[in-house]
């Protein structure tokens, strides 16, 4: 039930087209509050009322209407006062990795009745994230024991898979025969990789990656991220152990579409295929070092060949080296004329640099504009 004095408003003014305007108030409050409080337990009345210029006693309204739908937490008494999302639903299973292991039973019966209520649509990219993720498990991981969780609240729902295997980037490394693990991510980010094709497609985990808004892997001593943003983060931590640990994240109010994510990386309109993909630059490189030798461009164009659009993210790039970019946009699309590359996200001194190449190469492959 709404309170009307919360936001101040004369009943005669909901009245007609301001009920609808009214409602779409309210709803973006309470949403805003349920996706920030995490961040800001103990000053989300504060946070809320600067971000919509409305009073506290406004917000704590919303809150308590939050608390009384059983969404929303609070703990402590006044100046110790904290709150929290509400966990509606948790699971966790411990499994036995064997080949019978089917990820769709466990799907259907240990999972999906603890999502009702739950949107089709985010139904629909939960249940392929996460089959596909116990399915590359079983395949791949050479462990014993798999380990599944999930949490859901009025504004998280996080799917997480760990098992004691080999560990995701090694097992690619090795398969491979790659210089080091962090290769392997590179890989990762550019989809249709798999150690196995004759069983995978390669496609499950890019397409996990892009469908969910958080999406992080941590094996051994690297962490992959990506986010609906498209940023991607690589980071060297502590060594784990054996074993890899995916942690799926969305926002069960998602209007995302698995068919829509797909419809993204097919190169042209009546294209059914993962024919385009999106690399992040960043991710060829060490730490901070610059991208300047013609090893570090094939090293990127590897299985470009395998893609009609290859889309070139210089995100979080500053400088390349002239030998970089002529290996990139000179010789490799004389060599693959079929491979459509396009820059995006360049900066002056990257632009610069592809232009010094560019008298020879097709006017198709020039800088993007940032996005």
């Amino acid at each position: 039930m709404f309170i009307i004095q919360a936001e101040n408003v004369h009943s005669a003014h909901l009245r007609g087209t301001d009920m609808p305007r009214y409602r779409q108030r309210t709803h973006d409050i309470r949403s805003f509050i349920l996706q920030n409080v995490d961040d800001h337990a103990k000053d989300i009345t504060a946070f809320t009322a600067e971000s919509f210029g409305i009073s506290r006693p406004a917000v704590l309204r919303h809150v308590r209407n939050l608390i009384d739908d059983g969404l929303l937490l609070v703990h402590g008494k006044t100046r110790d006062r904290h709150y929290a999302l509400k966990t509606l639903a948790e699971l966790e299973l411990q499994l036995e990795i064997t080949p019978d292991l089917a990820e769709d039973t466990i799907w259907r019966q240990r999972i999906r009745p603890l999502l009702e209520g739950v949107p089709a649509n985010v139904l629909t990219i939960c249940e392929y994230g996460f089959t596909e993720m116990l399915s590359n498990v079983v395949d791949h991981s050479e462990g014993d024991t798999a380990i599944v969780t999930m949490t859901r609240s009025a504004a998280r729902m996080r799917i997480a898979v760990l098992d004691d295997g080999i560990g995701i980037f090694r097992k690619i490394q090795t398969e491979l025969g790659l210089d080091d693990q962090r290769h392997a991510i590179l890989e990762l980010s550019k989809g249709k990789l798999t150690t196995d094709p004759q069983q995978h497609t390669g496609e499950g985990i890019f397409f996990t990656s892009r469908a969910f808004d958080h999406f992080q892997i941590l094996s051994g001593d690297l962490f992959f991220a990506h986010d609906t943003l498209g940023d991607d983060w690589l980071l060297e931590t502590e060594d784990t152990g054996p074993g890899t640990y995916v942690i799926l994240k969305i926002d069960p109010r998602s209007d995302r579409r698995l068919q829509e994510v797909f419809d993204r990386y097919a190169a042209e309109a009546d294209d059914f295929g993962f024919t385009r993909t999106r690399v992040p630059v960043t991710l060829v490189r060490y730490g901070q070092e610059n991208l300047v030798s013609r090893s570090q461009a094939k090293r990127l164009l590897a299985r470009f060949e395998r893609f009609r659009e290859v889309i070139l993210d210089f995100k979080g790039v500053d400088t390349i080296g002239q030998a970089f970019a002529d290996e990139i946009f000179r010789v490799y699309p004389q060599k693959h004329p079929e491979v459509h590359l396009v820059p995006l996200n360049v900066k002056e001194q990257v632009a610069n640099m592809i232009g010094r190449v560019a008298d020879t190469m097709d006017s198709s492959v020039l800088p993007g504009p940032a996005k």
